[in-house]
């Protein structure tokens, strides 16, 4: 199996709130911000409502890009989900991309 291809989340979402930006030990900074997203979707044929919100987290300039976002921001995101630790296996979206679309 491909360790590059096989981790990948494209998502269109707004942002819901986003943290203070602080910086790791080693002076890297870090920001955690929550996204949500709405959609309708087929699935077995029937239409439904899809509703849902992500932790996520950037890392480096993408980090502080992301420290000066507004919530309610539209915004196109990509990155790889891991757990959030070693401890609590919930999935945290690591961003690689983060696109903020125009008139937000």
């Amino acid at each position: 199996m491909s360790t590059e291809a096989a981790n990948e989340l494209r998502l269109a979402a707004r942002i819901v709130e986003v943290s203070a930006l602080r910086r790791t030990p080693a002076g890297v900074p870090v920001v955690t911000c929550v996204l949500a997203h709405e959609s309708r979707r087929i699935e077995a044929g029937i239409e439904r409502e899809v509703r849902l919100e992500l932790e996520t987290m950037a890392i480096g300039a993408l980090a502080e890009k992301l420290a000066g976002a507004t919530p309610g921001a539209s915004v196109e995101a990509s990155g790889f989900l891991a757990a959030k630790s070693a401890r609590t296996h919930k999935p945290v979206l690591h961003l690689n991309i983060i696109e903020f679309m125009e008139g937000t």
